[in-house]
């Protein structure tokens, strides 16, 4: 019977993640990434995807801290590009991934969520997925929807 590699699979479905954030930041127009419904200037997709990459960083201090050397936070006052956002999210993305081999090569020794590791990166795949469905409903409310394809490809993550 062949060994099951469940550190491959959860950075598989991590890596996965990642790639469908990528995949719709790139689908996204540049106007459409500052478009907001907020009174305030909030909640654009640019700084949607931002706060992803920073929360990344962030518990990337919190648990393993050499991890975090090259992760750097972005300011919500910066121009947010494209460009820059996806060298981000790569940055961070790869991280993450390691921190997830590294956590199950080495004896569990990094902290995470009191629940684990599993329940951790779970949290970060939800969190990022409904910042997802936040940003796609701004565009949606702004006129900037994405096309049908984009939309339904977000959830063939077999393909993604």
């Amino acid at each position: 019977m062949e060994q099951i590699n469940w550190t491959e699979q959860l950075v598989e479905a991590w890596n996965t993640n990642n790639r469908i954030n990528l995949f719709l930041l790139e689908k996204i127009t540049d106007e459409g990434m500052n478009c907001t419904l907020s009174k305030r200037g909030g909640g654009t997709p640019a700084k949607q995807f931002a706060h992803m990459h920073n929360l990344r960083c962030d518990k990337l201090v919190n648990w393993h801290y050499p991890l975090s050397d090259i992760v750097e936070k972005l300011s919500m006052y910066d121009e947010l590009n494209k460009e820059r956002l996806k060298e981000c999210l790569n940055t961070s993305g790869e991280q993450m991934a390691l921190f997830i081999r590294q956590y199950t090569e080495e004896g569990n020794n990094f902290k995470t969520f009191k629940k684990g590791l599993v329940s951790s990166i779970s949290y970060f795949i939800s969190h990022e997925s409904h910042h997802r469905g936040n940003l796609i409903q701004t565009l949606k409310l702004s006129g900037h929807r994405l096309n049908k394809d984009t939309l339904y490809a977000i959830w063939y993550w077999d393909k993604m």
